[in-house]
């Protein structure tokens, strides 16, 4: 194929899962939308049609495509945040969970909900700033097997699975191959690069779904863009190019980029340390010097949240460039919560030129569901 018609396919590329999913036009010409109806398709169920399985590690036997299909519907999930609907599955056994950062965008909790139908809280514990992937953490699934992870990366010609929720229909498994390597291109804000094409139909609602090698029933990639055109072409994040971020976040690692969890001191009922808040504080101005709004947004408390949302809070700091806290105090104010003081230099621009305006912020800390927030604030400018 052409770089001129691969160009023109890419341009017409799309988000695909939640509400933050919708279209993402790239295009240099006009187009004419033409709607994917998506083959839903599960694999036979008749021995006879079954590739032969490769044997799993641990496993005496080999597995046929149904069960690989089975067992792998146990560990995927759906994901219902704030936006919208997307897919997900089971990493490892902390309860962790691996989406696309577009399925959870703009929240910091979401539904999640497993094949039996149970629903269950998730905190979005990582969230990537340029790559489509995020972490969420379900504390009532850590007992759960895990899917299997491939070591290697995969090859054209493998075939595949591609499991997730499409337009709402929960469970479903789309059979397919790997049709293309090394697919790169850009839907802002995320970049995407060295992608698996496959032949799988997915679309949206399949965002964040796992993409399984057929014969062992490992996960290959991360179900997470498709091509609207005369037919459905998929896109899949190679889980070796991710899974050191995905790592990193489920270990709390703070040189994981994006949201990492806030260090649960739920023991902790009594009152909040000086110490402990204003490091909240500290915490809060580097992610905003980072440009990592989405993190600082997650430290707020949530009658902050309610009024104030995440795009309002965001378009805030569009012409800051940097702050230094130049001075950080704290007292006690209540057995659950202490006031932290600060002054800050923040450098904005106005008028074409960036100017250094120095203010006083007063914050209030405190816990909320096991968590340190900042709950209410408030800055003035010094003369």
């Amino acid at each position: 194929m052409s770089k001129r018609v691969w160009g023109t396919i890419i341009s017409s590329a799309i988000i695909i899962g939640a509400g933050a999913g919708g279209v993402f036009w790239i295009q240099q010409h006009t187009l004419d939308e033409l709607a994917i109806a998506p083959k839903l398709a599960v694999a036979s169920s008749k021995q006879a049609d079954q590739p032969k399985a490769k044997t799993m590690p641990g496993t005496k036997e080999k597995r046929t495509r149904k069960q690989i299909i089975e067992d792998s519907q146990k560990k995927v999930v759906t994901i219902e945040s704030s936006d919208g609907q997307g897919s997900g599955f089971l990493y490892n056994h902390q309860g962790d969970i691996i989406t696309n950062a577009h399925v959870v965008e703009g929240s910091k909790e979401v539904t999640i909900r497993t094949l039996d139908h149970q629903e269950y809280r998730g905190t979005v514990i990582g969230f990537g700033e340029e790559t489509d992937v995020a972490v969420v953490r379900v504390p009532d699934l850590a007992k759960m097997e895990p899917l299997p992870i491939a070591s290697s990366k995969a090859e054209v010609g493998d075939e595949i699975l591609a499991l997730g929720s499409p337009l709402g229909f929960e469970n479903t498994v789309t059979t397919g191959i790997i049709s293309g390597l090394d697919r790169s291109f850009e839907i802002p804000p995320y970049i995407y690069t060295n992608l698996y094409q496959i032949s799988a139909p997915i679309t949206n609602g399949n965002s964040g779904g796992p993409l399984i090698n057929a014969e062992t029933g490992a996960v290959l990639g991360i179900n997470s863009t498709v091509v609207k055109q005369e037919g459905g072409i998929g896109f899949s994040i190679p889980i070796t190019s991710v899974l050191k971020q995905v790592q990193q976040w489920s270990e709390g690692s703070p040189d994981a980029k994006g949201v990492h969890t806030v260090r649960d001191s739920s023991s902790q009922t009594s009152s909040v340390a000086l110490s402990e808040g204003e490091a909240l504080v500290a915490d809060f101005y580097d992610a905003l010097n980072r440009s990592d709004y989405v993190y600082a947004y997650a430290l707020l408390g949530s009658d902050w949240q309610s009024g104030t949302s995440y795009a309002k809070f965001r378009e805030g700091y569009t012409y800051t460039s940097y702050v230094s806290l130049e001075e950080i105090t704290s007292k006690g104010t209540s057995k659950e919560e202490v006031e932290v003081i600060g002054v800050i230099a923040a450098e904005e621009r106005k008028n074409g030129e960036y100017v250094t305006t120095r203010y006083k912020v007063t914050y209030q800390v405190g816990y909320e569901n096991g968590q340190l927030k900042i709950l209410h604030g408030q800055g003035k400018k010094i003369k």
